[in-house]
């Protein structure tokens, strides 16, 4: 009877310790979604790409479990394209203690880790990190910063204009000066061009204001137009559509939402999917781990995105880029 009672005593012990355990378990679980996580926004400008990358940030974010007002608070600002916006808001991001900022373009990053330089910032929608002086290491960042970025193969998109236009024998390129990103990507272009054996013609535009005149008067002068991520000629990108169809003249953008918007086709990226990419290493920042540790990312998925009715109004047939 007394080693009954033992063996019992014994069971009994064990089954209290094991439930205490699987207790202490789903405590530490739930303590990774149920604490509240801060992350500050800054977007550069009101932009198809920008917007879609911020979408998928937020949508990676709720799939682990992460969801506004829940147990994750967001603070998103975008500074319409304003550098002095962009001062301002970075400031009041800098004061806010947030677990981390993201920053979606190379404008907004600079910004922000100029504001701040101990909360962890992660950007993306950011072509050229190293010449926008955000790390100057892309394996071990090294100014508390790191991200994807969308840089895709220039030669390659150049590559696609030329099937696309077999005969072009001069090709525009359309950008805003003032944007580092679309500078070096010029850059590529400019030399995949001259690699084809093509001439180059350049338009620079300041503002949105100015895409829709500089467009037609380039047209007039090229058989077809090149556009590198640019983020002024993007929120026009439907302007820049109407001339094309306009002039019979095709483009071919860096980004696939500028295509949707009126491009031609093009070699490029998803920026939902890079939002996504980008909210993954959030996860890993909100585990602990610092920017040092985690390498900028190259866009996980490039795919040919292609504007058929643009093709029919061009007489492009599809199978050129096929």
């Amino acid at each position: 009877m007394k080693k009954l009672a033992k063996i019992m005593t014994t069971t009994v012990a064990v089954a209290a310790i094991t439930l205490l355990a699987a207790c202490g378990k789903k405590t530490a679980q739930a303590d990774t979604t149920t604490k509240t996580v801060k992350i500050g926004i800054l977007q550069q400008i009101n932009q198809t790409a920008l917007d879609d990358a911020r979408k998928g940030f937020i949508a990676e974010l709720a799939k682990h479990g992460y969801k506004q007002g829940k147990n994750l608070k967001l603070d998103y600002l975008n500074a319409q394209g304003d550098q002095s916006n962009l001062k301002t808001m970075s400031q009041r991001l800098a004061k806010d203690d947030n677990t981390l900022n993201l920053a979606i373009a190379t404008s907004a990053a600079q910004s922000l880790q100029q504001a701040d330089t101990k909360t962890p910032l992660l950007f993306t929608a950011i072509t050229d990190p190293k010449s926008a002086g955000l790390t100057t290491n892309l394996k071990q960042p090294d100014k508390n910063a790191t991200g994807v970025t969308d840089m895709v193969n220039v030669a390659g998109q150049i590559k696609l204009l030329r099937r696309l236009v077999p005969k072009a024998k001069t090709v525009g390129l359309l950008y805003n000066a003032a944007e580092a990103n679309s500078v070096m990507q010029i850059k590529l272009a400019r030399a995949a061009l001259k690699a084809q054996g093509m001439h180059v013609v350049t338009k620079t535009v300041a503002s949105t204001n100015d895409v829709a005149q500089t467009t037609q008067v380039l047209a007039k002068h090229v058989d077809a137009i090149y556009v590198p991520a640019d983020n002024t000629v993007a929120a026009a990108m439907a302007t820049v559509g109407k001339v094309s169809a306009a002039t019979k003249t095709p483009v071919v953008p860096a980004a696939s939402t500028m295509v949707q918007a009126g491009g031609t086709a093009t070699n490029g990226i998803s920026y939902k999917e890079l939002g996504r990419q980008t909210a993954r290493m959030a996860l890993k920042t909100i585990k602990g781990q610092q920017p040092k540790q985690l390498a900028v990312e190259a866009p996980a998925k490039v795919s040919v995105v292609v504007n058929r009715n643009m093709m029919k109004k061009l007489n492009i047939p599809v199978s050129r880029i096929k």
